[in-house]
């Protein structure tokens, strides 16, 4: 082809353009705009405090009788009780201790039992093994390094066998009457659900929440939320629906919200089942509790 010829066709031919962005957005379908999230506002120190604090006000007058659990009479009781207590129930230990504190009484007399006999007293209680070697050994530390007596300070007690900070805090308590914040598996569980911490750590639990409260208040504080825990905020189905914090917590709706329904979820007195204590105080007894059946007798929660 001759050259103007070519080039007379190209001029003459529609110059092909790329369709510009604005185009190419006019003529596409828009899709819906995501709805935007509310993002909450963080909680200020002074808030968390508050809170806190108000939550464990309406847990007090939920629990005006919350307690330590685990029958004792002395000291040395309450310490072995809280030792055996580890992978297992306050129910089952109260049933097992009574056969155990009758043939052993005072902590010479099980340092110097014979181990194969505490071990088949406390089989029911589970890890049996270990905790029959635990429970000997801080008898024989009390008995050799303490005249047979129980001390009362934090450093002397997580020194015994088998004994840690949760066990020392729950006998300085309860025994002493030394404020202290028992940390177990309900005490973290509730605490991170309210977001007082998300610490894992039991001793950085304790220290987190023990921040957020006064001392005086720290042992009772421990009964409330581990009562709260057994009874009604569970692991797995919280009852959320006849919560009294229901307004004050941040993870409401994790559980039944049905009022009727989670009042099916509810555990020990306020379920119609007893408590964890054979022998309970009685300001729990006045206010309808149960106490639990003995060894070999019906169980329930």
């Amino acid at each position: 082809m001759p050259a103007k010829k070519k080039a007379a066709t190209e001029k003459a031919a529609p110059k092909k353009t790329a369709p510009t962005k604005a185009a190419t957005e006019k003529a596409a379908p828009k899709k819906a705009a995501a709805p935007k999230k509310a993002v909450a506002k963080p909680e200020s120190r002074t808030a968390l405090v508050r809170r806190a604090r108000r939550i464990n006000r309406e847990l007090a007058e939920t629990y005006p009788y919350a307690h330590p659990e685990l029958d004792f009479e002395n000291p040395f009781q309450l310490l072995v009780a809280t030792v055996m207590s580890a992978q297992t129930t306050d129910l089952r230990v109260n049933q097992t201790t009574p056969g155990l504190f009758a043939k052993y009484p005072t902590p010479e007399d099980l340092a110097a039992a014979v181990p194969e006999e505490v071990e088949e007293l406390i089989r029911p209680t589970g890890f049996f093994r270990a905790k029959t070697r635990s429970i000997m050994g801080l008898a024989k530390a009390l008995s050799e390094e303490f005249g047979g007596e129980v001390p009362g300070r934090l450093e002397d007690l997580v020194k015994l066998p088998g004994v840690g900070r949760k066990t020392a805090f729950v006998v300085l308590g309860n025994a002493f009457g030394r404020p202290g914040i028992t940390v177990d598996t309900h005490f973290g569980r509730l605490v991170r659900r309210w977001k007082w911490t998300e610490e894992t750590d039991p001793d950085k639990v304790e220290k987190a929440v023990g921040e957020l409260f006064p001392k005086s208040d720290w042992t009772q504080l421990s009964h409330n939320v581990i009562f709260h825990g057994r009874r009604m905020c569970h692991a797995r189905k919280p009852a959320c629906g006849v919560c009294p914090i229901a307004p004050l917590c941040p993870a409401y709706g994790e559980g039944e919200t049905d009022p009727e329904k989670a009042k099916k979820l509810l555990k020990y007195e306020k379920g119609g089942f007893p408590g964890q204590r054979l022998n309970p105080p009685q300001g729990y007894l006045d206010a309808g509790g149960i106490a639990a059946p003995p060894l070999g007798g019906a169980t329930s929660g």
